[in-house]
């Protein structure tokens, strides 16, 4: 990590010349400029003179097209700035671009006043809950990810399709075969570790080419910035090494899909609040179990999250919980105080500002509410009758409508923003298929 002093140091040697001003965008993207260094430092924190971007970056879909329904930004609007509003601790190295650092942001309007359904701001909002409760939340992101050896510009012109993995076997734990791709895999531990991440592992995973990278757990929003720098490194570094990496939850349907495993506990006084028998966590998880289904736009965003949830496909597609059971949504780990609950629901598509967001409510309305905490499942979750998690992202947008507690802990103009998000996701999907539809017919005379 960097201070503005160090920074400033760094850019008087002539060995930091670029800022990176990011935020990221519903998508969990970054988004931003590339800042001279001296500018940064003499007018955007400096002068007064703050950096700003188009509203529209938090009104478009995945092929980055402004659409319509969102009360933030509009062609009726003009489609103005808002302002980046530096974190400096956030400010630190970028290892592997040359002469680079990066600060992250908060979203806020010329008036200072924040944009509320930023996924920054939501998470931020979320944290401040449970710190009036006594609070801190604690969490960490496992991320999987598929290693191919196609650059981005031949997978782009392959449209996708016939990709190939970096290793053509499965490489669950196996040593051997992740030595193939250790040279760039390393690069990213190191790199990350020079971002000011900390790196716990690196491991294969359960299909041909899928690797997972784990870091050291932090506070709800430190881990939220760290996953979204390191989504974003890692796809830099594989750019630089003439291949490519992806987090899509589910990148071809005959293989495995990507997760990202959620691990959480609240702490109180510097203590886990889950530690021993704990009301707090009962709570907690009665929470999740009571809520997630109402807020699974926030765990699987997109049409293509939902291919995910097979039975036996290491995807959950219930909200059981049980004790270190791989089948349930919610599977309890550790012990004292590393006792966690971790949810294996997301994708590897997921915001991370808006699933821990999404699941500190769930949480915080358990523990609020006082919900009971049902008993812990037995046996294979994917053949029992447990309530499921929704199937499809129009059944996630329904719960998600109809229901009272998002409302209630994240406030309408978040709740109405994100179900545009999701009806415009499944708007498109849609008439990408009926077009589909239409061509095949065509041929068919």
């Amino acid at each position: 990590m960097l201070s503005v002093e160090e920074l400033r140091a760094e850019v008087e040697r002539g060995t930091i010349d670029t800022v990176v001003v990011a935020f990221t965008d519903m998508q969990g993207r970054l988004m931003g400029k590339r800042l001279q260094a001296e500018y940064f430092l003499d007018e955007a924190i400096g002068g007064g003179h703050g950096v700003e971007v188009c509203n529209y970056l938090l009104a478009l879909e995945m092929e980055m097209e402004p659409v319509p329904g969102y009360a933030i930004a509009s062609w009726e609007q003009g489609y103005g700035d808002f302002e980046l509003v530096p974190d400096l601790a956030t400010l630190r190295r970028i290892p592997w671009l040359e002469a680079t650092a990066l600060v992250l942001c908060d979203v806020a309007w010329h008036d200072g006043r924040p944009v509320a359904p930023s996924p920054r701001q939501v998470l931020r909002r979320q944290v401040e809950r449970a710190e009036e409760l006594g609070f801190t939340p604690m969490f960490g992101s496992e991320l999987e990810f598929f290693l191919l050896r196609e650059t981005y510009a031949e997978a782009h012109s392959k449209h996708y399709r016939g990709l190939t993995p970096s290793v053509p076997y499965i490489l669950d734990y196996h040593i051997l075969a992740t030595t193939y791709d250790e040279p760039l895999i390393r690069q990213i531990r190191n790199g990350m570790e020079g971002a000011g991440i900390r790196v716990e592992t690196s491991k294969g995973e359960a299909w041909p080419g899928q690797q997972e990278i784990n870091f050291r757990y932090a506070d709800a929003l430190t881990m939220a910035d760290n996953h979204v720098i390191y989504k974003n490194g890692a796809k830099e570094i594989a750019h630089l090494n003439g291949c490519s990496v992806t987090f899509m939850a589910k990148p071809d349907h005959t293989w495995i899909g990507s997760s990202c495993h959620v691990h959480a506990s609240l702490w109180r006084g510097g203590e886990s609040a889950f530690a021993g028998e704990s009301e707090v966590f009962d709570r907690f998880l009665a929470g999740w179990i009571a809520g997630v289904r109402e807020l699974a736009v926030f765990l699987a965003p997109t049409v293509n999250s939902y291919k995910r949830y097979a039975a036996g496909s290491w995807a959950p597609t219930t909200l059981a919980w049980g004790h270190d059971n791989r089948t349930c949504g919610f599977r309890v780990v550790g012990h004292g105080s590393a006792r966690r609950v971790e949810t294996r629901i997301p994708g590897g598509d997921v915001n991370p500002y808006l699933a821990f967001a999404a699941l500190l409510a769930a949480g915080l309305h358990g523990i609020s509410e006082r919900l009971e905490l049902p008993a812990a499942l037995e046996g294979n979750a994917y053949e029992s009758d447990a309530e499921r998690f929704p199937s499809t992202l129009r059944e996630a947008a329904a719960a998600l409508e109809s229901g009272t507690m998002a409302r209630a802990a994240l406030g309408d103009e978040v709740v109405d923003h994100y179900l545009n998000y999701a009806r415009t996701e499944q708007r498109l999907f849609d008439s990408v298929v009926t077009c589909y539809e239409r061509e095949r017919l065509f041929e068919r005379g």
